[in-house]
């Protein structure tokens, strides 16, 4: 009886820490997230960065800022699978500076990633490799 008792008191002291877990999982569907920076002195808020996703859920773009100014910009496409297959990443002039690709292996993990320039010359191949290690 005291185990029960036991076990039920633990149970009930850890459905709050249950409950606020499930609390913090955020909606994506159309969500946009700005983050501010706010001076300490001056209480002047400024925007930092922000992303947006689609009605879907998968962000599709990130914007970060300095001052009042684009810093950069990612644009990201998905491909038939649901992972993202290419993104797009701008100056702060807007203007194409380089474009990843990626390829994906047959668990759903990076395999490829092809970084092109601007004007879409090849310039660098990354290969992911997973390693696991029996310990």
């Amino acid at each position: 009886m005291k185990r029960i008792l036991t076990l039920a008191a633990a149970l009930l002291l850890a459905l709050p820490l249950l409950q606020a877990q499930e609390v913090q999982k955020i909606n994506k569907k159309n969500l946009v997230i700005k983050e501010w920076n706010t001076d300490a002195r001056t209480n002047a808020r400024v925007l930092d960065h922000v992303t947006t996703y689609s009605p879907e859920g998968k962000k599709i773009e990130e914007i970060e800022y300095s001052g009042s100014r684009q810093k950069w910009r990612k644009r990201y496409e998905y491909g038939a699978d649901g992972k993202v297959s290419r993104e797009l990443i701008y100056n702060e002039y807007n203007k194409l500076e380089a474009v990843k690709k990626y390829t994906y292996n047959e668990f759903g993990r990076k395999h490829t990633q092809y970084n092109y320039d601007g004007r879409g010359k090849l310039q660098t191949i990354k290969v992911f490799e997973y390693i696991t290690q029996d310990v």
